[in-house]
């Protein structure tokens, strides 16, 4: 077998180590990264929140500065706060339906997805509010269609997914169709971008009614819709791109170390399993044994370093895979 890196060949082999050896750099690699998680576990959530309230604040700007005075029709049931407040030409009843529509999501992600995943993102969803209370108003880009819509439409919607990114990153969300998203993605095993472009159509379906009945203009209609659709695509394709919980690969491993390797995957991963192929190299004529395993993209740093510990002779690649059985186990956002 010829891979990236070859497999050391007999004149140049790696010393041969005893049963007990191998186990005493196992138990070694274990206990060091033991030691550092009490300062972890103090640091983490310090960081978590201060990660999920710049979230709550980039979404907060995102709204604010780009997607509101571009009038587009936001996702779930921040479009229908939206599409009211640009039928009233009140900013206030965004803010206030939004606080409404999130308080109900909240409650839901409680009792349906956990009590943690519900505290982060209320911190999110209340810093949201009270950023769009007190911050001042600016106008970045005229945002008429023949003027830089489309540069409020594409900005507001890379920050919007960034900042949706970053709740979920760290157990959390910006509320509305990320609560939903969370929930059905674990169901159903889809990247919780999908799910907002989903939700997005109620949503848009109410607003243009709103934008039809305001200007009577076919025109104008189909002009937001273009804009919304824009909107949609750049902060689902952001988000999903940047956070991967939901996305699929499958690592090889090879190794001459099949029992030292296996057995720090199921200690960094105890849910996971994995396959065994034995092999013969191509150059060294050499046995070996090839592991093959399916993580999602968030499990992967871990996965890679915890074989890198075992063996770090150890030579692996990953892809991307479509298509898994419902069976295939993806831990809930918690």
């Amino acid at each position: 077998m010829h891979c990236g890196r070859r497999l050391r060949s007999r004149h140049n082999r790696p010393p041969v180590l005893t049963d007990a050896e191998s186990e005493l750099e196992v138990e070694q690699a274990m206990e060091s990264k033991m030691s550092t998680q009490p300062k972890a576990q103090i640091r983490g959530p310090i960081l978590d929140y201060l990660v999920l309230f710049f979230a709550g604040l980039l979404y907060a700007v995102a709204l604010q500065y780009f997607v509101l005075p571009s009038k587009i029709i936001l996702t779930g049931t921040e479009g229908i706060a939206a599409a009211l407040s640009y039928l009233l030409e009140q900013q206030w009843v965004f803010i206030a339906l939004y606080a409404v529509f999130q308080t109900a999501l909240l409650l839901f992600a409680f009792f349906r997805i956990s009590s943690t995943f519900a505290l982060r993102s209320l911190v999110v969803v209340a810093t949201v509010v009270v950023a769009l209370s007190v911050m001042p108003q600016l106008q970045v880009a005229k945002p008429e269609p023949e003027n830089e819509r489309i540069i409020l439409v594409i900005f507001g919607g890379l920050l919007a997914g960034v900042a949706k990114a970053l709740a979920f990153q760290r157990r959390g969300s910006t509320g509305d169709e990320d609560i939903l998203g969370a929930y059905f993605a674990s169901k159903y095993l889809k990247p919780v971008g999908s799910i907002g472009v989903i939700a997005a159509v109620i949503s848009t379906a109410f607003g243009l009614t709103l934008d039809y009945i305001k200007n009577g203009e076919v025109v104008s209609l189909v002009n937001t819709l273009m804009y919304t659709c824009i909107y949609i695509f750049i902060t689902a394709e952001s988000l999903n791109n940047l956070y991967r919980k939901f996305k699929l690969t499958m690592l090889v491993i090879v190794s001459r170390r099949q029992n030292e390797v296996g057995q720090m995957m199921r200690e960094v991963m105890p849910y996971r399993t994995y396959t065994v192929q034995q092999g013969v190299g191509g150059h060294s004529g050499e046995s070996f044994s090839m592991l093959r395993t399916i993580v999602t993209h968030e499990e992967l740093p871990a996965m890679m370093e915890a074989v890198e510990a075992a063996d770090p002779n150890a030579f692996f690649y990953h892809h991307d895979i479509e298509g898994i059985s419902r069976r295939y186990y993806i831990p809930p956002i918690r």
